[in-house]
């Protein structure tokens, strides 16, 4: 028989884990009890199954996978331990190891397995771009539920915090780096020197104009999620005695740039760099 899916809660990315799950040949049901429309919109567009109440969803699934923001992750495991799941629990989450061993703490007290995921990539469009790394208790039983799919599932040794440990550090150079060349950016602007400096790269850094340029186009209107993984990233390399300052800066450039939140059309380039120099007060 095969394992019934639960996901906890589908937004940009969890929409597309669940139907890669689908896609695969399974079940995956979500609650749609206090979510908006949007989310029902994803979750409709994915093939996910609506069981309504969050107590069905608990109570009718095997395997339940939380994709939300960091700061939501204890939440929501604390709800389902509270609620009495006590099957496989997928934590997901861009969060920091210890976070997720607290996590591991939690579900398992209440009898859960389980299983610490790292998503590595966009949300899950086509083969190749994105990848769920797992590690913990039976993390080959959950990637098995993407066989065939366009998510790649990959178990890594080690037990709860190594997934999140590897995404940790993978995200501490994508994102950590954005949100410098951001910053730099803007530094430049408000020095009056950004001229002379894109001409500097252009003789002696080739393509950094391009990245600094990427870094504003890919990561503003979805800067408001970034904001808590940086801080989880700054709490990592607190945990084993690096200096947290490099990502708890990105945090606050991220965290300036919250209000272009799902901004369409995106705002121009200097919109952005006028957010950044602005006070966060």
């Amino acid at each position: 028989m095969s394992l019934r899916i639960g996901i906890l809660h589908p937004g940009n990315m969890g929409a597309t884990v669940g139907a890669a799950a689908v896609a695969a040949g399974g079940r995956v049901m979500w609650s749609s009890d206090g979510r908006g429309e949007a989310t029902r919109g994803r979750a409709d567009v994915s093939g996910l199954e609506d069981v309504g109440s969050l107590d069905a969803l608990i109570d009718q699934s095997d395997v339940l996978i939380s994709v939300c923001p960091p700061a939501a992750a204890i939440a929501v495991a604390s709800e389902a331990a509270r609620r009495g799941f006590a099957s496989i629990y997928v934590d997901a989450n861009a969060v920091a190891p210890g976070t997720a061993r607290e996590i591991a703490a939690i579900v398992e007290e209440a009898g859960a397995l389980f299983v610490d995921g790292g998503i590595v990539g966009p949300p899950t469009l086509s083969s190749g771009t994105t990848r769920l790394y797992l590690s913990g208790a039976q993390p080959e039983v959950v990637a098995a539920l993407f066989d065939g799919s366009v998510l790649e599932a990959i178990t890594i040794e080690g037990g709860a915090g190594a997934a999140s440990a590897l995404k940790t550090c993978y995200a501490a150079w994508t994102k950590g780096a954005a949100a410098l060349l951001i910053a730099i950016r803007a530094l430049a602007h408000a020095e009056g020197v950004e001229t002379p400096l894109l001409n500097e790269w252009s003789i002696s850094q080739q393509g950094l104009e391009q990245s600094s340029d990427n870094a504003v186009s890919e990561n503003t209107v979805k800067a408001w999620r970034f904001t808590g993984e940086m801080r989880e990233i700054a709490d990592s390399f607190a945990a084993v005695g690096l200096p947290p300052g490099f990502h708890e800066a990105a945090a606050e450039v991220y965290g300036r740039l919250a209000g272009f939140k799902d901004r369409d059309p995106a705002p121009t380039f200097q919109d952005v760099i006028g957010a950044v120099l602005s006070s966060m007060g």
